[in-house]
């Protein structure tokens, strides 16, 4: 099994969710985000989505817009994220981590070379959100051929026609958008996300991972009862944003993740 089919396996056993962590590579600069990357899993972080920088993240509200912007201010590259991602590797063969972005930069690079490269470099899978399945041919097809996850997008307009077509193809798991916008901005109602995840269940036996405007720690236990996974990004990078020193950036990323992951871990106990 791949590592995001054991991890997933793995805490279904313990019947619990998964707590998955997005970071855009870089953010606030190379050794800061290497610094918080290392420490992720032991503070609690089941599967890292490390976010591949770009100049127009069009899915991303402000949060990760600033965090691209920080990232590529400091000179981050694929290449650089390649590079992070085998000195993660280094100290870590256990936490599954998928790549997050867009296509355009994996173009430049070449996709049979960065399919290559990514394997080599330890990534699981990726996740790019201007890639539809019309499009599988180009990167969706080859990645897994290799033996890396491509995971798919859902959102609360993809109805019953659409689904099928776009979880053709998925593995890994499924992330759920679960509000209609950009990431960091809202949330949906426990009702509504109960409803959307029994829909995706009708369709696929890949475990569900939901996202976008999750924040605390309460927020993520409400979805850790009914989802196979709860996805935070712009609350951790705003710990970032908001930080006055990178030793600050590290410890306030990794606290919240601490409590995040408490929530998770103790939501079905309650």
């Amino acid at each position: 099994m791949s590592r995001l089919q054991t991890r997933f396996t793995e805490l279904k056993e313990q019947n619990r969710a998964a707590l998955v962590t997005f970071v855009t590579a870089g953010d606030p600069d190379y050794a800061t985000s290497l610094a918080i990357l290392k420490g992720l899993p032991a503070a609690g972080a089941d599967v890292i989505e490390l976010g591949m920088p770009f100049t127009d993240p069009m899915a991303d509200g402000p949060s990760i817009q600033l965090a691209n912007i920080r990232a590529l201010g400091a000179n981050q590259n694929l290449a650089k994220t390649l590079q992070m991602v085998r000195e993660f590797r280094e100290g870590n063969s256990d936490t599954p981590l998928v790549l997050m972005g867009y296509f355009n930069p994996i173009h430049h690079y070449g996709v049979p070379k960065f399919i290559a490269d990514a394997k080599a470099a330890g990534v699981d899978g990726m996740i790019v959100v201007d890639m539809p399945p019309e499009h599988n041919a180009e990167l969706c097809d080859p990645a897994q051929a290799a033996g890396l996850d491509f995971i798919r997008l859902t959102t609360p307009t993809t109805d019953d026609v659409r689904l099928p077509k776009v979880l053709n193809g998925s593995s890994g798991f499924v992330y759920y958008v679960s509000v209609a916008g950009v990431t960091g901005a809202g949330s949906a109602t426990t009702e509504q996300v109960s409803e959307a995840i029994a829909r995706l269940r009708r369709h696929t036996d890949l475990p569900i991972s939901v996202g976008f405007g999750i924040r605390t720690p309460e927020q993520a236990a409400a979805i850790a009862r009914l989802a196979d996974g709860v996805v935070v990004g712009s609350a951790l990078i705003d710990k970032i944003e908001n930080a006055a020193t990178p030793e600050q950036a590290v410890d306030g990323v990794l606290s919240l993740c601490a409590a995040l992951a408490e929530g998770v871990r103790t939501a079905r106990a309650s």
